[in-house]
């Protein structure tokens, strides 16, 4: 497949790059300083642009088979920053209608778990990263209505273990217990679930 990543730099991202690259697929990254992308030499395409910008983002899409985005703020985050993952949905959604590119796989957070009690996810979200919650529930909001074959994937606190593939899935929920997730698990399963076409239209709980 041609795969376009997302916040490719980032810890999800990289993860993404790496697993994607393994899989055999062509991988496109969109990003402002690809710095961290240079170990990957000739196997990834390097694009520099603005994710928040949708001709840019149209660049990038054009001729691709999914987008997988593990786009997100820096911490803490900054008063331009509040409002980040909106903004980024919008020329998202923007750019993958005008070129024609359905598939989008999306990492959100688990803090949106309203029935979540084991973690409490949106207590602990409202109370300790209330921008975090509005800003991630707002993308989802426009990608969930954008009439895209999206995928939104919300994992609990991540962690910088290795990939097991031993994972916990459920849509719609949260896994009881479900506390952390490693980064790497979570590009595998954002990849597995591109590659099979599996939970277009839902809303993913992930977790270890």
């Amino acid at each position: 497949m041609k795969l376009v990543v997302l916040g490719a730099t980032g810890g999800t991202g990289l993860e993404i790059v790496r697993q994607a690259i393994e899989h055999g697929h062509q991988v496109t990254a969109l990003v402002r300083n690809p710095e961290r992308l240079e170990p990957f030499g000739s196997r990834v395409t390097v694009m520099r642009g603005n994710l928040l910008e949708s001709s840019e983002l149209g660049r990038a899409f054009r001729g691709q088979d999914a987008i997988l985005s593990g786009f997100g703020p820096r911490y803490p985050i900054s008063k331009a920053e509040a409002d980040l993952l909106e903004r980024f949905a919008v020329a998202l959604t923007i750019a993958m209608r005008q070129v024609g590119v359905r598939r989008v796989a999306v990492e959100s957070t688990a803090f949106l778990f309203k029935d979540s009690f084991l973690p409490l996810a949106y207590l602990i979200g409202k109370l300790f990263f209330p921008i975090t919650v509005a800003d991630a529930a707002a993308m989802e909001q426009i990608i969930g209505k954008s009439g895209l074959d999206w995928t939104i994937v919300r994992p609990p606190r991540l962690t910088n273990k290795p990939r097991t593939g031993n994972y916990r899935v459920r849509e719609g929920h949260l896994p009881g217990f479900g506390f952390t997730i490693s980064r790497a698990d979570v590009a595998d399963f954002m990849i597995e679930t591109v590659e099979k076409r599996a939970s277009i239209g839902k809303v993913v709980g992930v977790c270890n």
